[in-house]
């Protein structure tokens, strides 16, 4: 008679299961609250201390950790000497192991969860069990998914065993659960910032059509516990389903968002922000928002702060736009934006994120680049006037703008803004002077009076020329170049005021 080991915390599909095992003529053994379940659906089982000859002991933290387990699990069929030992102490065979782990990751997400809690449900045994049987798969079925139970209870009713294939498919899904199990465990009780490994894991959100690009493929994968907003965690209400850059570019958006406190809204291309107007309702924001780039707004992602009405409703319908995110939309804006069939709205609270969230993973070849967010805003910086002339009330306002702006753009960045919005963003130049004169051709006529922020120090006063010459009035720069009293002296020679702020903003 073939033997199972069943160990489940998540008894979904558990009793259908074990009944189609039995049927097969296979032994169940089993342990704890899935063997009481078992028997209370009046089905045989015998408990785990009648195989070890030992009792649970220590709270349950010891019942399967026995040779009577893991030499069944681990003893290789058609090795003679393997046979020989497990026969020579009367160890039985176990050919099938469905188990599934303490509830680690559901545990340190409750709010009010102690550390005492969180270290009792870190599971030995299971992992144990499931690597032995994932090891010796040649010979041993392992489900760690009660997804996959049809599949096995299939393959047994059509020709009496698993086939290999499958056997080896359950065995790599064993791997990467326990994998992704340690890796959580890992996650919450590491304190350092850059530990001498870094270990993450992600739970497959959704198939993505493709990726980048039609003939790359793609997924989106998520942290088993985030932050309720993020992208991750959005609830889609309305359209079709996001794609790989719909993905990218809405986090780029939220990102931008969260640095405002007072009604504001962000119009995102390709990652970069193409317009953001702050205002005292998010209509007038939206008005700004708008007006700051009508053409590059065409086909992008527009994310606000707060809840979208029906007056700003009406005016974003009169656009062709992939996404629009918000914390919420009223019923009149629902009613309004539903009617779009492929418009995709996201409800998102912003507001919610945490200072202090996880690092920032980037790809590289044969590896990755792993750094804090840049959390560094325009209120942490020690900022210094460096010219002659103060700003004014409205400049100091344009420049916080523009701060908060620039740094969610891709570098080389110059960002100009005027009454409460951006006029004209330049990003990703080689060169700065090149992104200044981007930014200086999109704004036009509105150039004059406007604030000009630069994500980092000018090398040469060029910039500064360009600027004063089409009519700006303030700079607000890193500093730090070996020629910054060159910029000094030529923003004091146009009657310019630039303020130092000692940060800078790279985003690559």
């Amino acid at each position: 008679m073939k033997r199972a080991l069943v160990s489940v915390s998540n008894k979904e599909g558990l009793i259908p299961f074990v009944e189609g095992l039995i049927k097969q003529g296979i032994e169940i053994v089993s342990t704890g609250g899935t063997k009481k379940a078992i028997e209370e659906a009046g089905l045989e089982v015998t408990g785990i201390s009648e195989v070890t000859g030992f009792p649970e002991i220590l709270d349950g933290r010891v019942k399967t950790l026995h040779p009577n387990i893991h030499g069944g699990l681990l003893a290789v069929r058609d090795n003679a000497d393997h046979q020989a030992q497990i026969e020579a102490h009367n160890i039985t065979p176990i050919d099938f192991v469905v188990v599934n782990l303490y509830p680690f990751k559901e545990t340190i997400s409750r709010p009010d969860v102690t550390f005492e809690d969180a270290i009792e449900n870190i599971d030995i045994g299971g992992p144990s069990m499931l690597r032995s049987a994932a090891k010796n798969h040649a010979s041993v079925t392992v489900a760690v998914d009660p997804a996959d139970y049809g599949a096995i209870l299939e393959e047994l009713q059509t020709s009496g065993e698993v086939t290999k294939e499958t056997k080896r498919r359950l065995a790599a899904k064993v791997f990467r659960h326990t994998a992704a199990y340690d890796a959580l465990i890992a996650q919450y009780l590491t304190e350092e910032d850059f530990p001498e490994s870094y270990t993450v894991t992600y739970t497959k959100k959704q198939s993505l059509r493709y990726g980048e690009n039609p003939h790359q493929q793609a997924a989106f994968y998520e942290v088993p516990i985030g932050d309720p907003s993020t992208i991750a965690k959005a609830k889609q209400l309305h359209g079709k389903e996001l794609s790989f850059n719909n993905i990218n570019d809405a986090d780029a958006a939220l990102q931008i968002i969260r640095e405002f406190d007072e009604p504001a809204v962000v119009a995102v291309k390709h990652t970069n922000p193409c317009g953001v107007g702050v205002g005292k309702s998010i209509a007038e924001a939206y008005k700004l928002a708008y007006e700051a780039d009508p053409v590059s707004i065409f086909g992008g992602i527009v994310a606000t702060n707060e809840e979208v009405d029906a007056e700003t409703a009406q005016m974003l319908r009169e656009i062709f736009l992939e996404i629009i995110i918000a914390p919420s939309f009223s019923e009149e804006a629902l009613a309004i934006l539903t009617e779009k069939k492929n418009l995709r709205l996201l409800q998102i609270e912003p507001k919610t994120i945490a200072a202090d969230v996880a690092n920032r993973i980037q790809s590289v070849s044969g590896g990755a680049l792993v750094q804090q967010e840049d959390h560094f805003g325009f209120d942490n910086a020690e900022l210094k006037v460096a010219t002659k002339r103060e700003p004014t009330e409205a400049e100091w306002a344009d420049m916080k703008l523009g701060w908060q702006i620039v740094k969610h753009v891709k570098s080389n960045a110059i960002v100009l803004a005027k009454g409460n919005r951006t006029i004209g963003v330049g990003a990703g130049q080689m060169n700065r002077v090149g992104a200044a004169e981007i930014a200086l051709k999109q704004a036009g006529d509105n150039v004059i009076g406007s604030s000009m922020a630069s994500d980092a120090f000018f090398p040469m006063s060029d910039t500064v020329e360009a600027a004063a010459k089409a009519g700006v009035t303030a700079i607000i720069q890193p500093g730090g170049s070996i020629r910054d009293q060159e910029s000094i002296d030529k923003a004091d020679e146009y009657g310019i005021t630039m303020v130092m702020t000692g940060v800078r903003h790279f985003k690559h």
